[in-house]
């Protein structure tokens, strides 16, 4: 009987042991794997553009002639990697215009960096078409040029919807009046 007392004492000692393991110790939370993200990345942005133009005055050799137009723009992109994208790109700023309207629009390549969890700074160069109608009094004529074109911005993206603010260089010293363009345009953004 001392033996079936001892076998059963020595089990209920062994089965409270390995219920009640650990003691005060703090739970352990389950740890969490970030999702990876998959590339590649569409998307979207729409938002205003503010260029500035500036060309040689037919009037006097040494002067420059210099309007700013307003309008909008939209970007439609894929980011292939965590630090490359291809953008294309519209740009039309007919609004408050005093000699001029600007209608550009491009395919560029985007290298990016991310400065923080949300905050990218990225580049542009590509190819594009720049249009540039002018008007003054009763006369009107046209710039028309394709070629290279350059920017730099940045975007926050703190969730899959963003801002962005960016400066793209269009034209520089084209056609025979010498024309330079520019454009800051800024948004929002929508990655899928």
């Amino acid at each position: 009987m001392f033996k079936k007392i001892t076998i059963t004492a020595l089990l209920v000692s062994a089965l409270t042991s390995t219920l009640f393991a650990g003691g005060n110790t703090a739970p352990q939370e389950a740890e969490v794997a970030p999702i990876p993200v998959l590339f590649p990345i569409p998307y979207i942005g729409v938002g205003a553009a503010l260029t500035g133009l500036s060309r040689d005055c037919p009037c006097d050799g040494n002067a420059r002639l210099k309007d700013l137009t307003y309008g909008g723009m939209t970007r439609i992109g894929m980011d292939f990697t965590s630090w490359f994208g291809i953008e294309g790109r519209y740009i039309n700023t007919p609004l408050d215009d005093n000699f001029s309207k600007v209608e550009h629009y491009g395919v560029y390549a985007k290298p990016f960096v991310s400065l923080s969890g949300s905050i990218n700074a990225y580049a542009l160069a590509g190819y594009g078409k720049t249009k540039i109608s002018y008007k003054s009094g009763g006369r009107s004529s046209e710039l028309s040029k394709n070629g290279f074109s350059y920017g730099a911005g940045m975007e926050y993206l703190p969730s899959n919807w963003g801002l962005f603010l960016d400066f793209q260089h269009l034209l520089n010293k084209e056609g025979i009046y010498n024309t330079n363009a520019n454009v800051i345009s800024f948004g929002v953004l929508y990655k899928f």
